[in-house]
């Protein structure tokens, strides 16, 4: 299997399957003389980890990162960075009885026409076990980017329920389950997604993800857009099934005076009156807060019985059992974080390469 490996001067490999023994990436790129501790990325994969709530799957995973190089006496060394999370909490008996039927929405079926095998056991490389490694890696982006690069995401719609904005308040997403910015509607989201998950059922969500203070001139026309890589970032999450920038297709709706983002002069830089291109003017950032959003869909794995075929072709039906998110939403806000913080850090990289 290739391609799983992305980013350029700061590259990241993922290895490991959902039911292996382990999981980690290779980081490759990081200047030295970072200071870098398991601490410094344990802290963001604790916020991804599962269990932590009964909306999120009852896999029970320290997720405990072990650095096997490329860090000495707390500091990179420019080598390459080897992050290790073992699994402990496997059940791969709850596959058993579908190892020969394909479950509708997951990649069973496109895995085995492609490579004719696949691991069964909760989907191997394409679970979103494998996004735990890309949480780690973002923490390390982070150390490039430094404090001043500020990066946040919350959820901010479930199903059709959507936040207010007028109620936005980053202070409320460490308050609550679903990291949601709007403490009205975070209420309300429990007793609809403990329904839901009573039912053995899943919903969709909106992820928006947010980076303050990225200067401007990262990113590169034509083929190194930073909105091109971004989008392509989250769209290599896991279950997500669409990208916007800024307004996104919201723009669409608007006139060309609506769209425009004005611009002033004030106490020597430049100003604009609104943020529709969130952040990225012609692939380059342009200071302004650079704002992503990606719809996840509803989590595949569901407890009422759908129509599909086994390897055989024949018709039959499945039922899939195990511990699965009923909004995999949730848990995609880290990882959302993780993948802007890894491509700012490889932009920033090539910026300095190329502008000093």
């Amino acid at each position: 299997m290739s391609h799983n490996s992305f980013g350029h001067l700061f590259r990241v490999t993922t290895w490991g399957e959902s039911h292996g023994p382990a999981l980690g990436c290779i980081i490759d790129g990081t200047p030295p003389g970072l200071p870098v501790s398991e601490a410094d990325i344990q802290r963001y994969l604790d916020r991804r980890r599962p269990g932590q709530s009964r909306y999120t799957t009852q896999r029970r995973e320290a997720d405990r990162v072990e650095i096997l190089s490329g860090v000495f006496e707390g500091v990179s060394t420019g080598t390459p960075i080897s992050l290790l999370i073992r699994n402990t909490d496997q059940r791969s008996r709850d596959y058993g009885d579908i190892k020969d039927k394909y479950r509708p929405g997951h990649a069973d079926y496109t895995y085995e026409r492609k490579y004719g095998i696949r691991d069964y056991r909760g989907g191997g490389r394409s679970s979103a076990r494998e996004t735990a490694a890309r949480v780690a890696a973002g923490a390390v982006a982070r150390k490039i980017l430094g404090p001043e690069i500020r990066i946040r995401g919350a959820m901010v719609q479930m199903g059709k329920s959507r936040i207010d904005p007028e109620r936005w308040d980053w202070d409320a997403v460490g308050t609550n389950p679903f990291f949601c910015p709007d403490p009205v509607t975070a209420e309300r989201w429990q007793d609809e997604l403990d329904a839901i998950r009573k039912a053995g059922s899943s919903i969709g969500a909106v992820i928006e993800i947010r980076a303050e203070n990225v200067p401007p001139g990262l990113g590169a026309p034509v083929y190194g857009k930073l909105d091109a890589d971004l989008a392509g970032a989250m769209m290599s999450i896991n279950a997500v099934k669409g990208v916007e920038i800024g307004a996104g297709f919201a723009a669409a709706a608007f006139s060309g005076e609506e769209n425009a983002d004005e611009m002033r002069m004030e106490n020597g830089r430049a100003v604009f009156s609104s943020n529709h291109a969130g952040g990225i003017l012609g692939g380059i950032s342009s200071g302004q807060d650079i704002i992503v959003r990606f719809a996840v869909k509803p989590t595949s794995s569901i407890l009422s019985p759908r129509r599909t075929i086994d390897r055989e072709g024949r018709e039959t039906e499945i039922v899939t059992k195990g511990r699965h998110d009923p909004c995999v939403g949730i848990r995609a806000v880290p990882v959302g974080e993780a993948m802007m913080a890894c491509v700012l850090a490889d932009h920033l990289l090539r910026h300095r390469g190329q502008c000093g």
